[in-house]
Formats: structure tokens, sequence, C-alpha cells
């Protein structure tokens, strides 16, 4: 429509304003929109299923512009020149089908091979999601913050390296990939007390990078808490202001995450000197499973790097490398276990064991929990003890110990024998002894 609408424009001038017209100068061709397709009306019902006569089709597509002429197959339809969209009888029949209505298409359910269907997620992406909801059933609030951190960030949580700086970052806030997940959400938190949100509790799970190679990327799950940030309630309260959180806040975060991820939680060791320089000494610890492989990092952020990043404390965190977990052993059947429960009451007996100051409560709960591991079901520690009375260096730990027992009810004699199996345990292993 180019020369026919240039020759109305030019006749309008003419008339109105007169004066003379140059000649026509035409770049290019007149593209053809006379697409002419070749179409069987039978087409709808094999592609949709929808039954509609060739009357229909025709005055469905005659009322979108189209012409239909009988012959070929069915008849030959020319698309209007406003739908280049339409390049075969495929388009033809989503036309029909889109102006006879999708709620009139018949539904077929796909083929099922098994009644029951078949997980679909890998062993990574099951691991996300139990995480994810272990977290927030703690209380924490999922962030998603930039993968990108300020040189001075990742150099305070072990980055900084010349292979992770971007070469047209967006801003020089955001100039390097990220070595940690802490600093985004540091970040995150203090905008939010800079709100006056000051019981502040969030978790994120991402990728940190350690270099630029595919090897060097993980999948970690951390989070910060501060304030008191317990998930108990506000500060403020008239019954009693709640506590500010702690390291072990951080700890009971981390063995969560660990056992949503079916990690042996049991097995694991803490290491009080296994924490990165980003944590405080004395308040930070790891837990690992065995001498080297770290699971999990947690503690209280360094007021070193607090007042570097400009943020008000104490804070807690935690990091847990989902790539570094066991991968669980594959179970030889789906079907449930039997329940494992007794009619039987259980008996608790409590222990308080002398040990060094140097001897970690860990050691001592471990020792007593191998001691029979068919009888003995749980083992707590409830009461720390330090006096000059108990001697130079020394300190008290008292553990309560569950006995369940299954086939019987324990006699005196039986549970007597099972507690000096606990204190020769305890004595070998920390070289404790019992409290007079």
């Amino acid at each position: 429509f180019m020369v026919p609408g240039l020759e109305m424009a030019t006749r309008l001038v003419l008339e109105i304003c007169g004066g003379e017209a140059s000649e026509i100068f035409v770049a290019g061709s007149i593209p053809d929109t006379d697409k002419v397709i070749d179409f069987d009306p039978a087409q709808v019902k094999r592609l949709t299923g929808l039954t509609l006569d060739s009357a229909a089709i025709a005055n469905i597509l005659q009322d979108l512009g189209f012409v239909c002429t009988a012959g070929g197959k069915g008849c030959q339809v020319l698309a209007p020149s406003w739908r280049p969209d339409i390049e075969g009888p495929a388009c033809l029949v989503e036309e029909v089908a889109r102006i006879a209505g999708y709620d009139k298409l018949p539904t077929t359910p796909m083929p099922r091979a098994h009644a029951i269907a078949r997980p679909v997620l890998t062993a990574p992406q099951d691991r996300t999601r139990l995480v994810k909801r272990a977290l927030a059933a703690r209380g924490l609030t999922e962030a998603i913050t930039w993968s990108f951190v300020s040189r001075a960030q990742a150099e305070l949580f072990g980055g900084g390296s010349d292979a992770l700086r971007l070469d047209n970052p967006i801003s020089s806030a955001l100039s390097d990939m990220r070595p940690n997940l802490l600093p985004g959400l540091i970040a995150a938190m203090a905008r939010n007390v800079d709100r006056g949100r000051h019981d502040v509790a969030l978790f994120e799970v991402g990728p940190s990078y350690a270099g630029d190679q595919p090897s060097d990327q993980s999948t970690y799950a951390s989070g910060v808490r501060r304030g008191a940030a317990r998930g108990t309630g506000s500060a403020r309260h008239w019954s009693g202001n709640t506590p500010e959180i702690n390291v072990f806040d951080a700890k009971a975060d981390a063995l969560s995450a660990l056992k949503a991820c079916s990690a042996p939680v049991d097995s694991l060791q803490v290491n009080a000197d296994g924490a990165p320089a980003w944590y405080h000494p004395g308040r930070s610890g790891a837990l690992c499973l065995g001498p080297k492989t770290v699971l999990a990092t947690f503690g209280e952020v360094h007021p070193r790097v607090l007042n570097t990043l400009d943020v008000s404390g104490p804070i807690t965190a935690f990091e847990l490398n989902l790539d570094a977990l066991p991968v669980p052993r594959a179970k030889a059947t789906k079907t449930k276990p039997a329940l494992d429960a007794s009619d039987l009451m259980a008996v608790e007996r409590d222990f308080a064991f002398v040990v060094d100051l140097s001897v970690s409560a860990a050691d001592v709960l471990r020792a007593a929990r191998g001691a029979d591991k068919k009888l003995i079901t749980h083992v707590a520690l409830f009461d720390v003890f330090e006096d000059v009375a108990l001697g130079k260096n020394k300190k008290s730990l008292a553990i309560a110990v569950t006995l369940q027992p299954r086939l019987k009810t324990l006699t005196d004699t039986e549970i007597d024998a099972v507690a000096a199996k606990i204190i020769a345990a305890v004595e070998k292993a920390t070289g404790g002894v019992l409290r007079g």
C-alpha cells in the first residue's frame, strides 16, 4: 500500500496547497502477501480432538479475515496481509481452536507406567528443599542476595582473588564474585536494622565461588541471627526479656540443617578451633565428620568484621557446605521399617564426672552413649560446675542417661551393671572420675 498511499497523500497536498510533485522513487520491492495454504479441515480433528464440520471451520477462518475457496485437499486458504505469523495448516488449526474455545478441547490423561509416581528431584535438589524447610521451621526468613560483593567484603571472607574480579561490574560495590554467602546476608540484615528491625534472622541457599573453574563452585546453606531473633517473641515483654542469641543458637541451626539432609549427626565431632577467621575465637566451632571432613561452621561473627561492615552486633552465623555432605545409602526397599517401640517404662540415671577443663562435654557424651548401644537410647548434658573444691583445672559435667528395656523390666542389678559400664567408658575416654 506504499505507492497507492503516496499517491493519495500527494493528491491531497496538491489540492490543498498547490505546487508541483516530483517523480516517485521506490526502494526495495513490494512484499508478496498472497500466501495460499492447502488446508484439510480434517486436521482440526486430528490435532485437537475438536469435532467441527467444514462449514463451521470455514466460517471461523473467514471471520478472522481469511479467504477460503474449494480446492486441493479440502480448501485453499489465503491468509490476510496483516497475519505474517501464519505459516501452514497447523497455524490455521490453532486459530480454529482458539475461536471455538480451548475449554472444548477433550482432556486425556497421560499414561503412567507406575501407580505411584517416582521421585524426579536429584539428591542435591531434594537436599536444598529439605534444608530450606528446616531453616524456615526454625524461624529464619529466606533471603536472595547478589552473587557479587565488593572487593573489601570479599577479602574479609577469604576471597578477593583476581580470578573472581568482574571485568565490567554493575557498580564498585559489586565488583567480585562472592566467596561466601555471609557478606550479602549481613548487608541485608544491616538494612533491616537501619529501618528499625533489630531482631532479624535470615538464611540463604546458593552458590559460592572459590575460583573461576566449574569445580570451584559449591552450594552452601548459610544463616545469620541478631538480637533476640529466636522465634520466641519480642525481646521486650512484660513476662521478661528474651535473652540475645549466642553461639549455641548458630550450632542448633547448623545441626537442624544437617539433620534435615540425613547427615550422621550423632557421629559429628565439634572442633572448637575449626572455624574460619571471620568468626569470634572461643565463640565458634566446626562440625566435622572425622578429622578432615568439615560439614559446617558456626559461631559469632568477629567484631573486627562487623566494624568493617559498619554493622552493630553481636551476630551469629553458620555455613553448611551441601556438596560436602555424604550421599545417603540407597535403601534396599521402599517399605517402612517396623515400629521400634517398647511398652516398658524407660529408666533414667544421672552421673556427674570430674574431668579436666580441657575435656569437652561431647567426649563424655560419646563415651557414655557407647557403653551399651542396645539399652542406652539418649544421653544429655544438664549441668556444668567449676570450683576450686573440685581441684585445680577441674570441672564437673553432669549427664542424664536414659535406658530403654525391650524384653523385660530391668532389675537393680542390671541397672547397676550398665552404670558401671558407663563409668568405666567415661574414665577410659576422658580420664574423668565419678564425683563423690
